[in-house]
């Protein structure tokens, strides 16, 4: 070991790899205490915790690499995204936990905050009038009843590590707990629609993809102001921006 890899790093957390370790560090214990309740639970492949400490978490790195990245291309194949759909099915399918996660926020919560970031947007000049105003048309269609399942909450494609066409393992777990199933496979798909029919197909049952769509527009239209505000860039190609773009 010669280096220090920052996987992600912003003013709330930051996960290092070192060597053969990964090390999360979170501003918020409750969020590594999440964690690490999540990753006992879960029927899917995970990092083995190897120790913790108040607001450190050592996790032994996985085989394999990520799918790929938002922005990016895909260095997956098509029956690596089923193998992470069959996966994310087994999780959905799991005893549900005794949190409420991420993805399991209310319709009014959600319907209350998404009005008031687009109105933000609009009047901050962030996006465009007419870019918002479609997109809180499309993302109405996520604010419907659903059946609670258990969720990751942040099941962006650089946290699943595949190895040929298998998941070696899912990390991040720090937003899990009862939510919406479709929510997980729309983050998971998020920029990459082009091999939503590889995770659906492995995945195995139908899923309403109109729903899928809107959690796109929903989760790009909520994180595009605070993406901006802490370093990161949105409005890269293929990024959360062009998702939005998509959708006009």
């Amino acid at each position: 070991m010669d280096e220090v890899e920052v996987v992600v790093a912003h003013s709330e957390r930051a996960t290092l790899r070192v060597g053969d370790l990964f090390l999360k560090v979170d501003a918020d214990q409750a969020r590594i205490d999440v964690e690490v309740e999540a990753l006992a639970l879960v029927p899917v492949p995970t990092p083995q915790v190897l120790w913790r400490k108040p607001h450190v978490l050592a996790m032994a790195a996985l085989p394999g690499t990520t799918l790929g990245r938002l922005g990016g291309p895909s260095t997956g194949t098509p029956a690596a995204w089923a193998a992470a759909g069959a996966a994310i099915r087994k999780l959905h399918e799991a005893p549900l936990p005794s949190r409420t996660g991420r993805a399991g926020r209310s319709r009014v919560e959600l319907a209350a905050e998404l009005d008031d970031e687009c109105e933000r947007l609009v009047t901050n000049a962030v996006l465009p009038a007419d870019l918002v105003h479609r997109n809180r048309q499309v993302a109405e269609a996520a604010l419907r009843p659903w059946t609670a399942a258990f969720t990751h909450g942040d099941l962006q494609i650089d946290h699943v590590f595949v190895e040929g066409d298998e998941v070696t393992g899912i990390i991040d777990w720090s937003e899990a707990g009862q939510g919406d199933a479709l929510y997980d496979l729309a983050t998971f798909t998020l920029g990459h629609e082009e091999h939503l029919d590889d995770v659906i197909a492995g995945y195995g049952t139908d899923v309403d993809l109109d729903v899928i769509r809107a959690w796109w527009s929903l989760r790009s239209l909520l994180i595009v102001r605070w993406l901006t505000e802490h370093g990161f860039d949105p409005f890269a190609p293929g990024c959360e921006v062009d998702v939005l773009r998509s959708r006009m």
